[in-house]
């Protein structure tokens, strides 16, 4: 990681909940001071639920699937000022094996707005170091792109970089270098903790994506790199909801030194060494005084999968450091269904979670889910447009269900990158509420998985 997310009837039903916001999305009272404040979306949820991304701006419109140049989705994003980008052509477009840099703040990216297959991006990444930023409905594969195995030119799908007031939601990010979503930031921005944590990655929330299928000996220049989300060193107010991680190896979620945030009704299948983790590295704190962790991890399911070592923890505690931690009704099981783990450690450190017997107080919106309502939820909502899944995103889904699948290597093999015809269709305005970008009539749906 750089410094600067069965059955045929049931699936149907939770894709319509989905669809129109009702799944996963049911606010808690909100405090006073937020009553009288939109949300970013119905559903929105966390400590970057009302970021209004580029509400009241400019519609700028992307119309061609090259990556830069006029009409292009390089373009719209580099734009200043208030703007809502949506897409008049769906398909493919090849980032040219670059970072794609977002540092202008009030945003909203609306790929729910792309004509049939959607809007995804190859070869390459994103990076965002803007405020107030609402991301939904892309795809993000940014794959090995042909480049020699330990090489050193890596990608994030997605990561915010000391960027704040940031909502990712309902994408899909895989076949990253890097991790396919994370949280991230110069550690010690500043003299104080208090500025540290202020001038890294801050209120952000990471909901209903899937996230899966890191590259493990790809570009990477450590080698064996396949990484679900990495919440870097004293970032706060992290809110990780209702996400699929699937065949990442490691950090499904990984928060570490001093972060602070929740985990809640995420589905993680088939992790490698380990699936939640949290780890203050002593080595990267030299001369820095050590600060404590604080993580909620509530309602969340593991299952192990071919990729999962039989014996294997639900939440890793290693390094060093302190953490509170909170945790309930997480489910983790093997492959037949046995339980295993809650907790386990990978330090020999004397130190120890502090486990709290009351949670943190609840990020607002978040209303939790029984764990064992979880892996129907998250399978039926998951991932960029749920109501028109590609075939690959179809394929990770299928493989959760299942117990199929592995972690990979290359992009290749599982048939590589997508080739779509490019299709077209004019953004209409009067079919959308401008304020939160959710369509005033259905979408067209694929059929569900079978």
């Amino acid at each position: 990681m750089r410094l600067t997310r069965s059955t045929r009837g049931p699936v149907r039903l939770l894709s319509a909940l989905a669809a129109i916001g009702l799944l996963l999305a049911v606010p808690s009272p909100p405090l006073a001071a937020q009553e009288t404040r939109a949300l970013a979306f119905p559903g929105a949820q966390g400590w970057a639920a009302h970021a209004t991304g580029g509400r009241g701006g400019r519609i700028i419109r992307v119309t061609t699937l090259a990556a830069e140049g006029p009409g292009s989705f390089v373009e719209a994003v580099e734009t200043k000022g208030p703007r809502i980008v949506v897409f008049e052509v769906g398909g493919v477009i090849d980032l040219g094996v670059k970072t794609i840099r977002i540092r202008e703040n009030d945003i909203t990216i609306a790929g729910q707005t792309a004509p049939s297959p959607g809007i995804t991006f190859i070869r390459g990444g994103f990076d965002i170091s803007a405020s107030n930023v609402i991301v939904q409905h892309i795809r993000v594969r940014p794959g090995d792109a042909g480049q020699p195995k330990m090489s050193g030119n890596d990608f994030d799908a997605i990561s915010t970089v000391g960027a704040h007031d940031v909502i990712i939601d309902h994408c899909s990010l895989t076949w990253a270098t890097d991790e396919n979503l994370s949280a991230s930031g110069t550690r010690f921005a500043g003299d104080t903790p208090e500025q540290w944590r202020e001038g890294t990655s801050h209120r952000i929330t990471f909901s209903n994506n899937l996230i899966a299928e890191g590259l493990a000996h790809a570009n990477h220049i450590k080698g064996e790199h396949s990484k679900g989300s990495l919440i870097h060193d004293n970032a706060r107010d992290i809110l990780i909801v209702g996400n699929l991680y699937a065949q990442n190896y490691e950090r499904n979620p990984f928060f570490k030194g001093g972060t602070q945030g929740w985990v809640v009704n995420n589905l993680i299948y088939n992790p490698g060494q380990r699936a939640v983790m949290y780890n203050l590295i002593a080595a990267e704190w030299d001369g820095h005084p050590y600060q404590d962790g604080r993580m909620a991890v509530v309602g969340n399911v593991m299952r192990a999968g071919p990729d999962t070592p039989q014996q294997s923890a639900f939440f890793m505690f290693g390094g060093s450091g302190n953490l509170d931690l909170y945790l309930h009704d997480n489910i983790a099981v093997d492959r037949i269904g046995n339980p295993l783990p809650q907790l386990g450690r990978y330090t020999t450190a004397a130190v120890r979670p502090r486990m709290l017997k009351e949670p943190p107080p609840l990020p607002f919106g978040v209303k939790i889910l029984p764990a064992t309502e979880v892996q129907d939820a998250v399978i039926a909502n998951a991932g960029a447009r749920p109501w028109d899944r590609d075939d690959i995103d179809r394929r990770i889904f299928e493989n959760t269900i299942e117990g199929r699948g592995h972690i990979i290597d290359s992009q290749d093999e599982v048939r590589g990158y997508p080739k779509y015809a490019e299709t077209r269709q004019p953004f209409v305005p009067a079919d959308w509420n401008l304020d939160t970008m959710e369509p005033l009539k259905p979408l067209k749906r694929r059929e569900p998985l079978r």
